[in-house]
């Protein structure tokens, strides 16, 4: 597991248009990597969308969002186009870095076991050192809650 003030684990994914981006390529600038369940479903939308009304406010602080799912590139690209996101998405097909970031996990949802995301968001300086992180999220004010801690990590 994960704990703060440890080095992000480094990885490549491919983004939403199909480029691969390596986490280790964006040290010098603050890293959002927050992780959900699943493209196109209410509470991923509703968070995405939060992201992306506050995708200015990040760029202020020179920090870049990405999210991370077990979805495909087609459906990135398909959830992005759709809400007008802003910021990176990266499909993690295998769970390779799901698991190594502790969130692939299983779940009990109406009485029945299955794995999948625990959506969790980690904050990254530009040294790649895990400043923050924010277990088992819940959507509402969430982004704001991360924008208050990367704003305390700039002061």
């Amino acid at each position: 597991m994960i704990e703060e003030g440890q080095h992000a684990p480094d990885f490549t994914l491919q983004d939403q248009e199909g480029n691969a981006v390596t986490l280790s390529k964006l040290q010098g600038a603050p890293v959002v990597l927050y992780f959900y369940p699943r493209d196109a479903t209410p509470g991923c939308t509703t968070e995405a969308c939060d992201f992306r009304d506050a995708d200015p406010a990040y760029k202020v602080t020179g920090a870049r969002v990405l999210g991370v799912s077990p979805d495909t590139v087609a459906s990135h690209r398909k959830f992005a186009d759709k809400h007008g996101l802003t910021f990176t998405l990266l499909a993690d097909t295998d769970r390779e870095v799901c698991a190594a970031y502790g969130v692939w996990k299983e779940k009990v949802m109406y009485g029945k076991k299955s794995m999948g995301v625990e959506r969790t968001t980690f904050l990254i300086d530009a040294e790649g050192i895990v400043r923050r992180i924010f277990p088992k999220v819940k959507v509402s004010g969430h982004v704001a809650e991360v924008m208050e801690a990367l704003n305390a990590e700039n002061r």
